[in-house]
């Protein structure tokens, strides 16, 4: 018999944990944080969970026995298979057993190890010891009686890959985050192409903006982005996902076109230094000369921070100071957590401030929004709200759900999972909403 049951990613965007038994086999699809439970109990770093016993207490760890480092129990499951690094899908790894192997692709191990590295020591981003095992497109990974085949898709950080599971009962689909209007498109297509040609019996599907679209697409966000900078006499702040690469990709190739120096942070700094083990990414180089590191007032550095400055040098470094006394010279790149560089850098009149990511969806991210605004608005910055979202539009998700034909959709990732089958109820396939927790048989 085959089941599934869904432990996450039911009702909310993120979190997904997905359980595929065939009969002796399981494997895990994800094993993601929900960002949703995290805020209802805790607010790190002043109320944080100090054990997994609380987590387990609370539900944000599902109670799946042999799983878990600290159970004694014999596994229980098999593998994980990991769609991609960001930790709505990948941040409760640390919690498992280090003699479950991860599956993942090679740039998902770089981007991982690279978070484990420059986090602050803390219960929930501990990578250490896990034995990853990376796969690339055109690999097919035999488990058990089941077998996976992963398969590039288009999201807004590099490695992500949708699966086809092969099992006793047929084929299944997992999307995990894709998108159709970002660089590489293609990438999706093909998924869905092959997707659809095994003829599959179930696909798991993500939802995260069935309620709510944009006709956007990379290609335009570097057409704004260029209009901007271009009309900006002072400095220009900037904030987006660090692992964003397509994103960075967009901001360096603006700089270089209008002779700006692109100033990152030195996280960001360490992921590009790690990627740069993956020949397949195009990636600017730390030691190009339109790529700068900002380098903030501390008292000590850590070892990986020293590491970057022993590879680029120090007259790649810059501080706010610097950046202040050639404004116009630069793109800089400040998260929620740097803004007070601000005081450092003390923009002029005419500089203005990008957002390139999602806007607030919940009361904390409004709260940090709101400072965000406060700061700007301190120093008269006018800011931009230029992004497109990686996640897949409800028309592209509808022509996607028609091209695999899957005879049952299980509609993942998503806060409104009835408005999603509503929206392809005249479909031939049948939308199952889920019960988080409960075991379907297929």
């Amino acid at each position: 018999m085959v089941s599934l049951t869904f432990f996450g990613g039911v009702g909310e965007v993120g979190g997904n944990k997905i359980l595929i038994k065939d009969g002796d086999t399981s494997i895990l699809l994800d094993f993601g944080r929900s960002f949703n439970l995290s805020r209802d109990y805790y607010s790190p770093p002043y109320l944080a969970p100090r054990n997994e016993l609380e987590l387990l207490e609370l539900g944000i760890l599902p109670r799946i026995r042999g799983v878990y480092r600290f159970d004694d129990s014999k596994e229980s499951v098999d593998a994980v298979f990991l769609s991609h690094s960001h930790l709505d899908h990948s941040g409760h790894i640390t919690f498992l057993k280090r003699s479950i192997p991860v599956y993942c692709g090679e740039t998902t191990a770089l981007i991982l190890k690279a978070i484990s590295r420059t986090s602050r020591t803390s219960l929930e981003l501990n990578f250490n010891g896990l034995e990853f095992r990376t796969f690339r497109t055109g690999d097919k990974i035999q488990v058990g009686s089941i077998e996976v085949e992963p398969i590039h898709v288009d999201h807004s950080v590099p490695g992500a890959y949708g699966f086809i599971v092969h099992t006793s009962a047929g084929s299944l689909v997992y999307t995990g985050d894709f998108r159709v209007h970002g660089i590489k498109p293609e990438m999706s297509l093909e998924f869905l192409e092959k997707a659809g040609s095994e003829k599959p019996l179930a696909m798991i599907c993500e939802g995260t903006n069935i309620t709510k679209a944009e006709v956007s697409d990379e290609k335009e966000l570097t057409e704004k982005l260029d209009s901007v900078v271009k009309s900006t006499p002072g400095v220009i702040l900037a904030d987006f996902s660090k692992s964003d690469i397509d994103r960075l990709r967009s901001f360096y190739n603006i700089a270089k076109q209008n002779d700006r120096k692109l100033v990152i942070n030195i996280r960001q700094a360490y992921l590009l230094h790690m990627l740069r083990e993956d020949k397949k990414l195009k990636i600017p180089s730390l030691k190009d000369d339109f790529i700068y590191i900002h380098r903030k007032a501390k008292k000590r550095a850590y070892r990986w921070e020293n590491e970057i400055v022993s590879f680029v040098g120090e007259d790649k470094l810059l501080s706010g100071k610097e950046i202040e006394e050639d404004q116009a010279s630069f793109i800089v790149v400040l998260s929620l957590y740097d803004l007070e560089e601000l005081v450092r850098i003390k923009p002029r009149p005419g500089s203005c401030y990008i957002l390139s990511s999602s806007e607030p969806v919940n009361e904390e991210m409004e709260l940090d929004y709101n400072r965000l605004l406060n700061w700007l608005g301190h120093y008269g910055i006018p800011h931009y709200h230029i992004h497109v979202s990686g996640h897949i539009m409800p028309l592209q998700l509808r022509t996607a759900i028609e091209e695999v034909n899957p005879r049952f959709v299980f509609p993942v990732h998503c806060e409104n999972p009835e408005a999603f089958g509503k929206f392809v109820s005249d479909l031939p396939c049948k939308t199952v909403l889920l019960d988080k927790g409960r075991e379907y048989s297929l």
